[in-house]
């Protein structure tokens, strides 16, 4: 999450406009869920990393290392879905080609649309989407909670990583007992402590008359429908390759 946030805030294309990667991001995703994955999922994915890491200048090793482990988590499952189960003459495990090629077209897609998501996650931070979702009308309640929780992710990620080291120290997890034990208290002390950040924050905002709605300052950032158009335009070439590519392909 750190370096999620890190790299959404230092990247070369935080100060645009969000409409200006959220428009182009789910047109991308929009093309990898309708198009033929084995001819459109390559070019989003790689799309999407060319505007990542040599448009916003995002690392690559940062990109790889967030789509690691959604890459991992379909890579196992994927397997299952490429062998098939026969009860005819008993029990057995079959490789299916219809499986197989389920599998491979379900993994690409999903990497394709995982990495579009990555792209908004790494060049966006969550302030920036404020604004946006109160034009849109999302309710104001739910747009602070949003803020809320990511702030507050960071305070806890620092206390549970505070506490586990001072629990090492007393060798809290020597053995395995002792490290569940330890886990369970360290678990129990967080949500406590949780209430109580909750509650203070709740008596703070009250004395400072709050009505339903936090301001956040953030600096002017300018709609350009120049670069809007422009990240249409590569959308565009996108699916009118993997078309051209589909037809050509028996």
């Amino acid at each position: 999450m750190r370096a999620i946030d890190h790299h959404a805030w230092s990247n070369r294309w935080s100060d645009r406009h969000p409409a200006e990667k959220l428009v182009p991001a789910l047109g991308l995703l929009g093309v990898a869920l309708v198009s033929p994955p084995l001819t459109t999922a390559p070019l989003v994915w790689v799309v999407a990393v060319f505007a990542t890491v040599f448009g916003a200048g995002v690392p690559l090793r940062a990109l790889l290392g967030m789509l690691a482990a959604p890459a991992l988590f379909l890579l196992a499952g994927a397997p299952f879905l490429a062998v098939s189960l026969d009860f005819t003459e008993g029990f057995a495990l079959r490789f299916s080609p219809e499986g197989a090629h389920l599998a491979l077209a379900a993994t690409l897609r999903a990497l394709a649309a995982v990495s579009c998501l990555a792209f908004l996650a790494l060049t966006t931070p969550v302030v920036d989407w404020a604004p946006l979702l109160r034009r849109i009308k999302v309710p104001a309640g739910v747009v602070e909670l949003i803020l809320l929780v990511y702030r507050l992710i960071f305070v806890f990620a620092e206390r549970a990583v505070t506490g586990r080291r001072a629990q090492a120290a007393r060798l809290g997890y020597s053995r395995f007992g002792h490290g569940l034990r330890s886990l369970a208290l360290l678990a129990g002390g967080l949500f406590q402590r949780g209430l109580e950040q909750a509650r203070r924050m709740e008596i703070g905002l009250t004395a400072r008359s709050y009505t339903g709605e936090l301001r956040v300052l953030r600096a002017e950032q300018p709609f350009s429908w120049g670069r809007l158009a422009l990240g249409l335009l590569g959308v565009g070439l996108v699916g009118t390759t993997s078309g051209l590519l589909a037809r050509a392909l028996p």
